[in-house]
């Protein structure tokens, strides 16, 4: 049974604890919700409760960069519906950085606009929740990478090759990966829109390392020469390089985080998170932990914990029950896709208790999100919990959960990837089933 991917059909906490039971997975469900209602100290600065709001990318800036008329509607709501932390989705940091024309991008010309942004969602946050409701906000910068496209066509930036992902990537046998010193001038773009996020308005800026985009990718490049390939410690200079760039030019003004991949389910050695034998994919999280380590002692107070990548694998880091158009049911039951997240999680913060550590991996579980999450804090296996896709669909969900104890089950992400459709297609994502006024026009399925 763990084999065979199923669709989502429990109508209670019953029925899917005893699904859980038969698979053989760790995942408990609790009835008291109340404790996602605990604020979260981070650093000093505070969640007014745990409940996250992953970063969701709509693919609808400007072509300059700037949040346009359904990014500022997309985040009002997200306030509006009461999560103690919204991280606000990738930004580019270069115009070669892009994985679409209209993804947002943070530079001196485009400042005004995220600040007003900022200024925006806090102030639909106190409208709706109170006064003294102030969610603790991230902003993700980001390099794409392989997943490049900034004029809409790919236009691949590799850290290494992959025999895997190459020819999914439109990348070239005799393409050259990125120079060390292209490398070290990124972590400089970094740190100079950590400078802009913070006039900006953002408590915390994300140097993200998920998904294979690629500093994700450098995680895993074992094959990569240089010195930020081959050793453990050249794998991650980057990120830490980075962290220490923006620490030096800020101090404690700004947060520094990373939502990051704790497994890539990539066979190894073009792999991070994997048993280090030539083609596994088992989970290894050795590194993962040992890294979560240095970045607690490096000032981080605060890891989003992923898996996957969602142009190959996208199972693994969002459970579903369709996949998007011309893509694959797993052979695997989606509570397993589900249980390895959450696990992945557990293994982190469990290394590092003193960390602020969010989970990925709730969406798929619909109305009884909030019981998992519930369990895994009381649990001591994550400190918040962290919702993507499902906040699309239901942008209100956590201050119904926080309010009444419960989520309404006609309301929940249904996980039929049409929001991830409309970004493959190039149009403007959203929940083309939930959110029809805007996005069920822009759905061709």
């Amino acid at each position: 049974m763990r084999n065979q991917h199923k669709r989502f059909r429990y109508k209670d906490l019953g029925s899917i604890e005893a699904a859980c039971r038969e698979l053989g997975l760790q995942l408990e469900f609790d009835d008291d919700v109340s404790n996602l209602g605990h604020r979260v100290n981070i650093a000093g600065k505070y969640a007014p409760n745990a409940i996250a709001i992953q970063p969701m990318e709509g693919q609808d800036g400007t072509f300059e960069g700037k949040p346009g008329p359904l990014t500022f509607r997309r985040y009002e709501r997200f306030a509006r519906g009461g999560a103690g932390l919204i991280w606000f989705e990738a930004t580019a940091v270069a115009p070669t950085a892009r994985a679409n024309p209209r993804q947002l991008m943070l530079n001196k010309d485009t400042l005004s606009s995220f600040r007003r942004l900022v200024a925006q969602t806090q102030t639909a946050a106190r409208e709706s929740c109170g006064p003294h409701h102030r969610p603790f906000t991230v902003l993700q910068l980001t390099h794409s990478g392989r997943y490049a496209k900034p004029e809409g066509v790919p236009r691949p930036i590799i850290a290494f090759h992959d025999p895997i992902l190459d020819g999914e990537t439109h990348v070239y046998p005799d393409q050259v990966p990125i120079t060390d010193a292209e490398l070290g001038n990124l972590e400089d773009q970094c740190a100079d829109a950590a400078e802009l996020a913070l006039e900006a308005g953002f408590d915390a800026v994300d140097v993200k390392h998920c998904h294979r985009y690629l500093t994700s990718e450098l995680l895993a490049g074992y094959t990569r020469e240089g010195k930020y390939g081959g050793s453990f410690e050249n794998r991650v200079r980057f990120l830490i390089n980075t962290i220490s760039k923006i620490k030096n030019r800020l101090g404690d003004e700004l947060i520094v985080t990373t939502r990051i991949n704790a497994y890539d389910d990539h066979p190894y050695p073009y792999g991070w998170g994997t048993v280090k034998q030539a083609g596994s994919r088992e989970m290894g999280l050795d590194e993962m932990v040992k890294l979560a380590g240095m970045l607690f002692e490096n000032g981080v107070p605060l890891l989003n914990i992923t898996a996957g990548n969602p142009y190959h694998n996208p199972h693994v880091n969002r459970p579903y029950d369709l996949p998007v158009t011309g893509g694959q049911l797993p052979a695997e039951h989606p509570l397993v896709s589900v249980a390895r997240l959450m696990e992945t999680a557990r293994i982190v913060q469990e290394s590092v208790p003193e960390m602020a550590v969010i989970g990925s991996g709730y969406s798929w579980l619909r109305q009884f999100l909030g019981n998992a999450g519930a369990a895994n804090i009381r649990n001591g296996w994550v400190t918040m919990v962290g919702v993507g896709r499902g906040a699309f669909a239901y942008p209100d969900f956590a201050k119904e959960l926080l309010e009444t104890g419960t989520m309404n089950s006609r309301k929940t992400c249904i996980t039929c990837s049409r929001c991830t459709q409309l970004m493959r297609e190039g149009k403007e994502a959203g929940c083309a089933i939930f959110d029809t006024e805007i996005y069920k026009t822009r759905s061709s399925t």
